[in-house]
């Protein structure tokens, strides 16, 4: 499938791609570790729909290392910052996003400066934080957390070979070795920089700031997110929002069950 090339900036920064031609813009927004490419089982049926964007975030092994800035990336305002960039450039208004795991909350930040860029935000494996808290299960530890930064900063190699198939959470050889080779491309500083961004934030307070309406899509086991965190996350979006439980495993529903992803996306975008 042929891309669409598109003006400089942002966009061409993070490496932003066009599919299909659809008068409605559908923007896929990838996660912690990966790149636009984890979409590719995806934007061949959402392109016969939509005007699909996908692009890289600023860690990704496919933009310029010279693009990181560490403190500016410190939080993801500077990747909702981005994300409004982008848009802007695109000159598109009441967009569909799809923020996969750090991206879910990257669109939710983006969604409260500029609402009037989203139109619906499609939350898959989001968490507005990961430690866990007194009344809140986020998932992990604060002795598991530095475990993994300790695992990642001694032998990052070592981590990646753990940490890739954990993540994935299922027997799927093709998924594994996707998120390895991905994890493997980035600078072992860049992937722990962002790393503690991702495992260190809290971005509950937020949520009740969000006015766009939000799909939560969750796997039934994701070793990364549990379900409680997405039926708090419902309860504490000001917009509507509505939780799809799919029944599967792992944190890359788009790579490992991405036919099951694709049939609950249908039930709410227009979709033939």
């Amino acid at each position: 499938m042929d891309a669409h090339g598109y003006g400089g900036g942002t966009y061409a920064a993070l490496n932003g791609k066009i599919y299909g031609n659809g008068t409605e813009t559908l923007v896929l927004a990838h996660g912690y570790g990966t790149d636009q490419s984890v979409w590719h089982y995806l934007v061949p049926y959402l392109a016969c729909c939509f005007k699909v964007v996908v692009f890289d975030l600023v860690f990704s092994a496919n933009v310029s290392p010279d693009l990181y800035n560490p403190k500016k990336y410190s939080s993801f305002n500077g990747y909702a910052s981005d994300l409004v960039n982008l848009l802007d450039e695109l000159n598109v208004n009441k967009t569909i996003f799809v923020g996969h795991s750090m991206s879910a909350m990257i669109g939710c930040i983006a969604s409260i400066k500029r609402p009037e860029l989203f139109k619906h935000l499609i939350l898959l494996g989001g968490s507005p934080r990961y430690l866990d808290a007194k009344g809140y299960n986020g998932g992990f530890t604060r002795s598991e957390i530095n475990a993994l930064f300790k695992q990642m900063d001694r032998n990052y190699t070592s981590w990646v070979q753990d940490f890739a198939p954990a993540a994935v959470g299922m027997n799927n050889t093709p998924a594994t070795t996707e998120f390895k080779n991905s994890l493997w491309r980035m600078k072992p500083e860049i992937a722990l920089s962002v790393a503690r961004a991702v495992f260190l934030s809290d971005w509950r307070s937020i949520l009740p700031k969000v006015l766009v309406p939000c799909t939560i899509i969750q796997s039934k086991r994701d070793p990364i997110v549990p379900n409680s965190v997405a039926y708090y996350m419902k309860r504490n979006l000001h917009g509507h929002a509505r939780v799809e439980i799919l029944d599967t495993r792992g944190h890359f529903p788009q790579l490992t069950a991405y036919n099951l992803l694709l049939k609950v996306l249908k039930r709410f975008l227009v979709i033939s």
